[in-house]
């Protein structure tokens, strides 16, 4: 479990009226029957003198606590989904970086190729490690963060899939070594975005136990 309160954000929003989630919180949100978006998790939340609410990480810019669809500053780690009822699809992407550890596990269900079940898939294990410097992200007290994604800080080509058909590149295939559940850079269908039929509901923990 994480030791501080996060602040919950999604785009399009599901409704994050009231995201803060204490340390050992549980919470049940409900998604509609058809949506594609993401769902993030801001660090290190406040509100200054002046009534302006900022997070060090997934900030949205907007000043208050609800993002209301906006996108976060990056790096941010993406817990992806495509709701159609009834087959969800689902997957962790580190394709805008990662701020926090996460897991998706699906309670029941079967695949829609017909596979198997419904598998889970996290990122547990902190990039800092194999973070270049260049891309660390620290606060205003030089503390590591999160780790940006090169396409989002360098911008050149070969880390954004533009013209490369969309190969993983050096920076990304150490992400992967981390979390290869997880996808790593623009194009990455390893593993597939899974589509899912039939799960009563799909836990989401933050921080995950080893």
């Amino acid at each position: 479990m994480c030791s501080d309160t996060l602040w919950r954000a999604s785009n399009p929003s599901i409704g994050d009226l009231e995201p803060d989630l204490p340390r050992d919180t549980f919470e049940i949100f409900n998604m509609d029957d058809h949506y594609r978006g993401s769902i993030w998790f801001r660090t290190k939340c406040s509100t200054n003198g002046s009534n302006y609410f900022s997070c060090e990480t997934g900030d949205c810019r907007n000043g208050i606590m609800e993002c209301a669809g906006i996108n976060p500053t990056y790096p941010v780690t993406l817990l992806n989904f495509a709701v159609n009822n009834p087959v969800v699809s689902y997957g962790v992407s580190l394709v805008h970086g990662q701020n926090i550890l996460v897991r998706i596990q699906p309670n029941g269900g079967t695949l829609v190729d017909g596979s198997g079940p419904c598998p889970m898939v996290d990122c547990n294990k902190e990039l800092s490690s194999v973070c270049p410097l260049s891309l660390i992200k620290e606060n205003k007290d030089g503390q590591y963060v999160g780790c940006n994604s090169a396409c989002d800080v360098l911008k050149d080509p070969k880390y954004c899939c533009n013209g490369h058909g969309c190969q993983p590149d050096e920076i990304s295939l150490k992400y992967k070594g981390l979390c290869p559940l997880a996808h790593t850079y623009p194009g990455d269908a390893k593993p597939p975005f899974y589509q899912c039929k039939g799960a009563d509901s799909y836990a989401i923990t933050l921080c995950p136990p080893l």
